[in-house]
C-alpha cells in the first residue's frame, strides 16, 4: 500500500483551514495548517514588520515539510494545508518541495484546490484580518486592494503535484456539500475509486 498525503491549497479566505480540521477529525489523521503552525513557531517571538512575517512564513513552510517528511518516513498519512505556491511566485518552489516528498516516499496524493469568486473572497479576507483568531503574525498589516488580492489568489492557480485534484468552489459556503468531499477523502484513504470526483 502506498503512502498517503492530502493537500488542501488554493485561494486566500476560501475556508481551507476549516476544512482541514473537519477532514482531520473525520479521518482521524493528523493535520498541519500553515497559519496555526506559524502562530505556534512565533509564540515567544516578536514579529515587528511585514518583512519579518514573510521570513517566518518561509521558516514555517520549511518546518511543515520537516514534520511532513518525518510522518511519511514512518508510513503515517498526513493532511497539510496552506496557500502553497508553484515555482516562480516566491523564492521557494513550495509545490516542487511537496512533490519531491510525494516522489521520495512513493506517495499517493489527493489535492483539494479551494477557489471562488475573488470579489467575495476579498471581502471575507478583509473581515478575517480583523479577528483575533487570525493571529498577529499572520495579519497583513495594510489595506489590501481587490486587484492585489485577486493577483495573490491567481498566483496559486498553477499549483500541481500530480495525483488527483478536486476543485472546491467556496464562493458561498452554504452551497458546498463538505460531506461529499469528506467521503471522497475516505474513499482515497481506502484505495477506492473516487466516485463523483469534481474535475
Amino acid at each position: 500500500m502506498s503512502q498517503k498525503i492530502i493537500v488542501i491549497e488554493g485561494y486566500l479566505a476560501s475556508g481551507k483551514s476549516t476544512f482541514a480540521l473537519q477532514l482531520s477529525r473525520a479521518l482521524n489523521i493528523s493535520y498541519l495548517i500553515k497559519d496555526t503552525f506559524k502562530i505556534a513557531l512565533c509564540k515567544n517571538i516578536s514579529v515587528a514588520s511585514r518583512i519579518e512575517s514573510s521570513i517566518f512564513s518561509t521558516v514555517t513552510f520549511d518546518g511543515m515539510m520537516y514534520v511532513t517528511e518525518r510522518m511519511l518516513e514512518t508510513n503515517t498519512p498526513v493532511i497539510i494545508e496552506g496557500n502553497f505556491v508553484p515555482a516562480g511566485v516566491k523564492k521557494i518552489d513550495e509545490a516542487g518541495a511537496i512533490k519531491h516528498l510525494v516522489t521520495k516516499y512513493n506517495c499517493t496524493s489527493l489535492d483539494f484546490k479551494f477557489m471562488g469568486n475573488t470579489r467575495v473572497l476579498h471581502q471575507r479576507f478583509l473581515q478575517r484580518e480583523k479577528t483575533a483568531e487570525r493571529g498577529e503574525v499572520n495579519k497583513i498589516g495594510m489595506d489590501v486592494s481587490y486587484d492585489t488580492f485577486d493577483q495573490w489568489c491567481h498566483n496559486f492557480d498553477d499549483f500541481d503535484i500530480g495525483g488527483e485534484t478536486v476543485r472546491v468552489d467556496t464562493t458561498n459556503f452554504t452551497n458546498v456539500d463538505f460531506n461529499t468531499y469528506i467521503k471522497l477523502a475516505k474513499e482515497f484513504m481506502d484505495n477506492l475509486p473516487l466516485c463523483g470526483l469534481v474535475p
